[in-house]
């Protein structure tokens, strides 16, 4: 579904993504995982073009993505991230038809797809369709600006850490929820992240990068068992520390 090929990006002299390629198969959740500054966001955004590459190339579909104009390009992929970037001055289910008024839907079938993505989302329509913004919690937030990028259906959902910023609990049935929204959709999926133990639980494969360079790219299993070298192996230390502490607390003796 998405073929990367040989994409660079360059800012003045310094190279922010090196000569990446990697394929995202139909219905993938692939995650791009790195520290800060290893080229995720900006290999993301290259996809839609929201940055244009510096060399390489991707395609969608079999279809180079240079081939479409920016914003009709963009109009075919969703796009969810931390900020979220709700329009204030709209209601919940106008910021959620943005994109399909944009690309002339019908408003009979924009007020359909609304009430069914809230629905999805778990937020009843009857009660958050009128809402503005404000009116919501973090955690609603973030699951409207996910709907907001399902609303067209788009055949990509691109998603730039769209739930680092809540908290645990939040977070965590947020990912949950995910997981089955794009199961049940057969999503075919780009997910960032810096964080290992998010890129476990969510990826069918993980891609690491490193100053720009992909250093493994696997199945969670596979970095888990044989990590590439030590960034790889540094990277799933925590997790692996994590798992292990928890286990000692479960094998300790009773109160």
């Amino acid at each position: 579904m998405i073929s990367i090929e040989s994409l660079s990006k360059r800012f003045g002299d310094e190279t922010v993504v090196d000569d990446l390629s990697l394929e995202v198969a139909a219905g993938e959740l692939l995650v791009l995982m790195g520290g800060s500054g290893s080229g995720k966001t900006t290999t993301l955004k290259m996809v839609n073009r929201l940055i244009e590459p510096t060399r390489g190339r991707v395609r969608i579909g079999g279809r180079d993505t240079s081939e479409w104009p920016g914003a009709q390009l963009r109009r075919r992929i969703g796009y969810c991230f931390q900020q979220i970037g709700l329009f204030p001055h709209m209601s919940v289910a106008e910021n959620i038809g943005v994109t399909p008024q944009l690309v002339g839907w019908e408003p009979a079938r924009i007020r359909e797809r609304v009430d069914a993505l809230l629905e999805l989302v778990e937020l009843p329509p009857d009660e958050y369709r009128d809402r503005p913004p404000d009116a919501l919690s973090g955690g609603q937030q973030q699951q409207i600006g996910l709907a907001r990028a399902l609303a067209a259906e788009p055949e990509v959902v691109l998603l730039d850490e769209p739930f680092a910023a809540l908290d645990p609990l939040t977070r965590d049935r947020l990912q949950q929820s995910f997981q089955l929204i794009r199961r049940r959709l057969a999503l075919t999926a780009v997910f960032v992240t810096h964080d290992m133990a998010e890129a476990l639980l969510l990826g069918d494969r993980i891609a690491v990068l490193d100053a720009g360079r992909l250093l493994q790219i696997g199945t969670p299993r596979d970095l888990m068992r044989w990590p590439a070298n030590e960034t790889v192996a540094e990277l799933l230390e925590t997790p692996r520390r994590q798992a292990a502490a928890v286990d000692a607390l479960l094998a300790g003796p009773d109160a």
